[in-house]
């Protein structure tokens, strides 16, 4: 029998047990020699056209290029129509993840497929899509105008539709993600208690997922405020109108370069300030 202060027992060098390797903080290795060059290859490709954008940029001349009434109107229109898309994403799209995660019904995994499509769906084949539906001719579109005499293609709220339709898969995946990972207890104990199953949702439901719809909107509204192939081909680029912030780089970028990148700094700066904004939620989190 081993003795109990045997110290090879108690290491366990007669288990047949291997002996494990210490490794560094947060079981981290040290660099893996294959890979670091790919790795600082990928690093370098995806950061060299933002660093080329800033040592082109048009320092001096930057604060004139942003002080046009174009620039203002096209940021003003982008703003408003992306949190107005944002909006719209948070009315039906919280209630459709909440469908997705917490009921069962048939088709359920043909419909999570389908409110992704947007996700892999190029913008222009979207815009299309909108015009057959909501367009004058579309098949939802006819009646619009017939019936109440509303016309979204070309028009500002044609901007909205647009972008909500791109921005709205976004804000779904991450709710339903939080409503996955969310403990239903807190919800069963109040309906036990005898609360409605609308009460539950707004009581306690709402407050506990509160995180995923901060984070789904944020993404929903970046991916709005960024849109460019859904809206020019339904809504099309009339200054004023419907002519947002990457439809004025387009067409600034023909005519103007300087002014092109003086958008594109804009919209750069907005990216940075939401991945700022997500940090916490993403970028701490590995």
């Amino acid at each position: 029998m081993t003795s109990l202060h045997d110290p090879a027992a108690a290491t366990g060098r007669h288990t047949g047990r291997p002996r494990r390797r210490r490794v560094g903080a947060g079981g981290r290795r040290g660099l893996p020699l294959p890979l670091l060059l790919p790795g600082v290859l990928a690093l370098a490709f995806l950061l060299l056209p933002l660093v080329a954008l800033m040592v082109r940029a048009p320092w001096r001349s930057l604060p004139d290029q942003l002080a046009s009434a174009e620039v203002w109107q096209a940021l003003q229109l982008s703003l408003v129509s992306a949190t107005a898309a944002t909006s719209v994403s948070l009315v039906l799209g919280v209630p459709l993840a909440w469908l997705l995660a917490r009921t069962d019904f048939p088709g359920r995994g043909l419909v999570r497929a389908l409110v992704t499509l947007p996700l892999v769906l190029p913008p222009v084949v979207g815009g299309v899509a909108l015009l057959l539906a909501l367009g004058r001719n579309g098949v939802v579109g006819t009646w619009l105008d017939a019936w109440f005499g509303i016309t979204l293609p070309f028009t500002t709220t044609g901007v909205v539709v647009a972008e909500a339709f791109v921005a709205m898969p976004f804000l779904v995946i991450s709710v339903e993600g939080t409503l996955r990972a969310a403990d239903p207890r807190f919800e069963e104990a109040a309906a036990t208690l005898g609360a409605s199953r609308f009460t539950v949702f707004r009581r306690v439901t709402l407050p506990l997922i509160a995180p995923g719809i901060a984070a789904g909107a944020v993404l929903a509204w970046a991916r709005a405020l960024g849109e460019f192939g859904a809206t020019i081909t339904f809504a099309g680029n009339f200054p004023g109108r419907t002519q947002t912030m990457p439809l004025a780089v387009y067409l600034a970028l023909q005519n103007d370069p300087e002014a092109a990148i003086s958008l594109s700094l804009v919209l750069l700066a907005v990216s940075i300030a939401v991945l700022a904004g997500l940090r916490d939620r993403w970028l701490t989190g590995a």
